[in-house]
């Protein structure tokens, strides 16, 4: 018999700046996801000790990255040493794939109590660090992909192509996950989901520490006009003659933030939940993993997302809620194109864009902002999904109890 897999709880730091002075950056990772279970346990009143497993998404899981990060949160919190960890990397979607994992595991009778979630301390373990000056692919990889794959910004650029979007369509958007971001925050719509967190102070005002509990990413008042002012960030000679007609329109003001976070759920069987009093929030309906061309690298969420509503025997317009993570403007732009959403449910508290996109936690973050979404709007059906290196996409449906 199959399991019910629900959530009964999803909570998430606030996303730091990865600059000098940013929140996080004086803030081992380690340290930073362990205040973020120790308070997702302590709320729900969870013995920690009957916790099966805990699942971790990072990406660059080298440097203080490099020890199972869930493993070491798990034993600095004080918790019981006979719960394991693991660590999950499928790129961007990793603690969303951590979710995944849980669900499975629960629906499969294996587990019953599983904490999922993310973290990655991009100021500490800059992306890219786990890579040496070789090739990552070998020689088979090339024989099929003879001309070679490209960055993801330059993926992003294609996809603009692609789907006919302009420089001024990418900026318009990006400023308004913006000015949905500071509406959500302003309207206290993050309240629950972020949980404060502690890290030194350097200045030494507040007695050695501070609290940490709002957002340092949202940049209020972002107009297209001001992001019309920004440089393309992958501009090349060689790339313009190899795609002809490519417009390089992708800037910092339309990715994604390089950011510091961590993000964890907390998951169980309906039947656990229900011996422990615990009212889940919302039920883990379905979910997919979907591949697409490597090139173009940041289109899988749209089959992804079309695999999943014909799997469960939904169409789109019975979804009342969408994440489609913004590493870039032009992926939640092409996936809405292709799909046909509705603009007012696709991101509506504004998206990586605003909020930051710390890589291994950012699956997670999503989840957790969809959930606390559709309970403040009464919607039934959440659907996220997100791009990832290589050309890969997760999705997961979720349904609000």
């Amino acid at each position: 018999m199959i399991q019910s897999a629900v959530i009964v709880d999803a909570v998430r730091s606030p996303m730091g700046r990865t600059k000098a002075g940013g929140a996080f950056v004086d803030l081992h990772p380690a340290d930073l996801l362990s205040q973020l279970i120790q308070q997702l346990v302590e709320r729900n009143d969870l013995d920690p000790g009957t916790v099966d497993d805990v699942i971790i998404g990072c990406v660059s899981q080298v440097g203080e990255q490099a020890t199972t990060p869930g493993r070491v949160a798990w034993l600095a919190a004080g918790y019981p040493q006979h719960v394991p960890s693991t660590t999950v990397e499928r790129k961007c979607g990793s603690s969303q794939q951590a979710v995944h994992f849980a669900a499975q595991a629960i629906m499969a009778g294996v587990n019953e109590i599983v904490v999922a979630g993310g973290v990655e301390s991009m100021s500490r373990v800059p992306m890219g660090s786990s890579r040496l000056d070789r090739d990552q692919y070998g020689a088979r990889f090339h024989a099929r992909y003879p001309q070679g794959l490209v960055g993801q910004g330059v993926s992003a650029d294609l996809v603009a192509q692609k789907w006919a979007l302009t420089r001024e369509m990418l900026d318009a958007y990006s400023a308004e996950s913006h000015r949905r971001a500071d509406a959500a925050r302003a309207a206290g719509h993050f309240a629950r989901e972020i949980v404060p967190i502690e890290v030194r102070d350097e200045q030494g005002t507040r007695g050695g520490t501070r609290r940490i509990d709002a957002d340092e990413t949202i940049r209020a008042g972002t107009t297209v006009e001001r992001l019309a002012g920004l440089a393309p960030s992958f501009e090349d000679a060689a790339l313009a003659e190899r795609f002809p007609g490519i417009r390089f329109n992708v800037t910092a003001g339309n990715a994604s933030q390089i950011s510091d976070g961590a993000a964890a759920l907390l998951v169980m069987s309906e039947k656990k939940a229900a011996q422990l009093g615990l009212k889940p929030r919302a039920r883990i309906v379905s979910f997919e993993v979907r591949g697409d061309d490597p090139l173009m690298m940041l289109t899988a969420p749209i089959p992804a997302t079309e695999h999943l509503l014909r799997k469960v025997g939904l169409k789109i317009d019975d979804i009342a809620h969408f994440e489609v993570n913004e590493a870039f403007a032009s992926v939640p732009l092409a996936w809405q194109k292709a799909l046909g959403a509705d603009a007012a449910r696709l991101n509506p508290a504004g998206g990586a864009i605003a909020l930051g996109h710390p890589l291994g936690a950012s699956g997670a973050r999503l989840m957790t902002t969809m959930l606390n979404a559709l309970e403040r709007s009464g919607g039934r059906y959440g659907l996220q999904t997100m791009c990832e290196a290589g050309g890969m996409a997760n999705a997961t449906l979720i349904e609000r109890l």
